[in-house]
């Protein structure tokens, strides 16, 4: 979550159809990366902006079909700077932190916002049950 002095949060319409909607830039890590500079690299990759000092402030994870876990690190900052430019992910654009959950969230986005803004919240968990996702915040 990259956030300035206004109240305002970078968001992403994302246009891929297994998980569309409003989100934060993200992805994935390459092999022999830290995870901090992936996030710093597809940050830059999808909105043209160079971050800085990122505070891990939570994780999202779910246990996949063949039992292997997919674990997703969030980190927030107010340092960025560049020009601000979409990318084939999605439109990037500012919106107030307060409007966000009147937008079309992706899939999880509002339980996510939580550990980006509850600091006593740490991981979003999701399991099955029943052919249906269970997700628990702790």
């Amino acid at each position: 979550m990259i956030y300035d002095d206004a109240g305002n949060v970078l968001v992403q319409n994302r246009l891929n159809p297994n998980w569309p909607g409003i989100t934060f830039p993200g992805g994935h890590v390459e092999k022999g990366e830290s995870f901090t500079d992936a996030a710093v690299r597809e940050v830059f990759e999808e909105t043209g902006l160079t971050v800085s000092k990122l505070r891990m402030c939570g994780i999202k994870d779910w246990i996949e079909d063949d039992g292997s876990r997919y674990v997703v690190f969030l980190y927030k900052t107010n340092v960025f700077e560049g020009e601000l430019t979409s990318s084939e992910e999605g439109a990037v654009r500012w919106v107030p932190l307060s409007n966000l959950q009147n937008l079309p969230l992706a899939l999880g986005m509002e339980s996510m916002l939580r550990l980006f803004c509850e600091e006593e919240l740490s991981e979003q968990f999701f399991s099955t049950e029943n052919n249906q996702w269970i997700e628990v915040l702790k």
